[in-house]
């Protein structure tokens, strides 16, 4: 490319996540030009779908900042993954290179970044032909490592953390590191990269992983009743999983996983032949 790589930063937080601003800047510093897109609150757990705000047939976005960063920074009332796909229209100026989602507060690894508004913004751009990374900081163990929760649930547990105290730089500066392995990237595939929190002389290094079986945490039936159902988030039993990006993570080191977005498998299904063949299989 002869031109400076455009980027369009989005993220599923929302527009005054401090994981916005950093990944904002370290792209940025990296020299790329770049324009910040973000919902204008969290949209945890949208997964690659498409919801937006429309009034009287039209999608209204507001101009923002971010401090220290002098770019463009818009809010939308809007999914990420319909932020990738505004972007991948041109929405916001040149149709960008390159799109970076996060850096989300939270570990998106395993199997259950298929529920990640994080990660489906990315995968959404790439299926849009612009390639893109997911980046998540791991605050997991900051949680649970606290001795001042008490019996506090997992959730509440995470909802204490202060923002202000998570490594956001550390995972700024692993987004700088990697950028370039960008360049190269096959076509329909992203990176997911999980950063453990803790400053960077501590972080035992990078490793490219496979994913996990599920995810970090799990979903748990907590109190049920004839009419109604309460559900809570527990931790997973089994964090280190050998090559897999929650092992890479309780071991200390940086995930990153190459993941395919969609692609038909060459499998010899045994189909029906005809309308016939459906009719006498069904009888």
């Amino acid at each position: 490319m002869t031109s400076v790589p455009r980027v369009v930063v989005t993220n599923d937080d929302g527009i005054d996540a401090p994981g916005l601003a950093e990944l904002a800047a370290a792209a940025v510093a990296a020299g790329l030009d770049v324009t910040v897109v973000a919902p204008d609150e969290e949209a945890s757990g949208a997964s690659a779908g498409l919801s937006a705000v429309y009034r009287e047939g039209k999608l209204a976005l507001h101009q923002a900042e971010l401090p220290g960063l002098d770019i463009p920074v818009y809010c939308v009332q809007a999914s990420p993954s319909y932020i990738a796909i505004l972007a991948g229209l041109g929405t916001f100026g040149r149709r960008p290179e390159l799109l970076l989602s996060g850096i989300n507060r939270g570990a998106n690894a395993g199997h259950a970044i298929v529920h990640s508004g994080t990660v489906g913004a990315a995968f959404t751009a790439a299926n849009y032909g612009i390639r893109a990374m997911a980046v998540s900081l791991d605050v997991l163990d900051a949680a649970t490592a606290d001795p001042a929760t008490g019996g506090a649930t997992l959730v509440d547990q995470l909802a204490r953390l202060r923002d202000d105290d998570l490594h956001w730089d550390t995972a700024g500066t692993v987004v700088r590191r990697l950028l370039p392995l960008l360049d190269d990237l096959p076509e329909d595939t992203i990176l997911n990269v999980n950063v453990p929190n803790r400053p960077l002389r501590t972080v035992a290094g990078i490793r490219q992983v496979g994913l996990a079986p599920f995810g970090q945490v799990r979903m748990a039936v907590a109190e049920s009743g004839a009419n109604y159902v309460r559900i809570t988030i527990e931790a997973a039993t089994d964090r280190r999983l050998h090559g897999t990006d929650i092992g890479a993570l309780a071991d200390g080191y940086v995930s990153v996983t190459p993941i395919g977005t969609m692609r038909a498998l060459d499998l010899d299904l045994p189909l029906p032949s005809s309308t016939v063949d459906i009719v006498d299989t069904v009888d």
